[in-house]
């Protein structure tokens, strides 16, 4: 997920509480992920793919930790064998 994230958007920290936590403030990322779904046999029938924004918190020593996932969205999407699916370049 973090690799094909995009959409970086900057927000300053505003709430007392972060002031160490999150001292120079917010990053957000879109992003996607996949999971299969499985039939009665136990093959991949298809895969769910949800859409998820990333927020990610930078700290007072400077590096950036995943803080939260949210808005994840679920979006269907049709069968296709795991070698397509891996060779598909990320959305930029």
């Amino acid at each position: 997920m973090i690799e094909i994230a995009a959409g970086k958007k900057f927000t300053e920290n505003y709430k007392e509480k972060h002031t160490i936590d999150a001292m120079y403030g917010w990053y957000r990322y879109e992003s996607r992920f996949a999971l299969p779904v499985f039939n009665e046999v136990g093959e991949i029938e298809r895969y769910n793919v949800f859409n998820v924004i990333m927020v990610i918190r930078h700290a007072k020593d400077g590096k950036m930790y995943l803080y939260d996932i949210m808005n994840i969205k679920k979006k269907r999407a049709p069968f296709s064998s795991p070698k397509t699916l891996l060779s598909k370049k990320p959305i930029s």
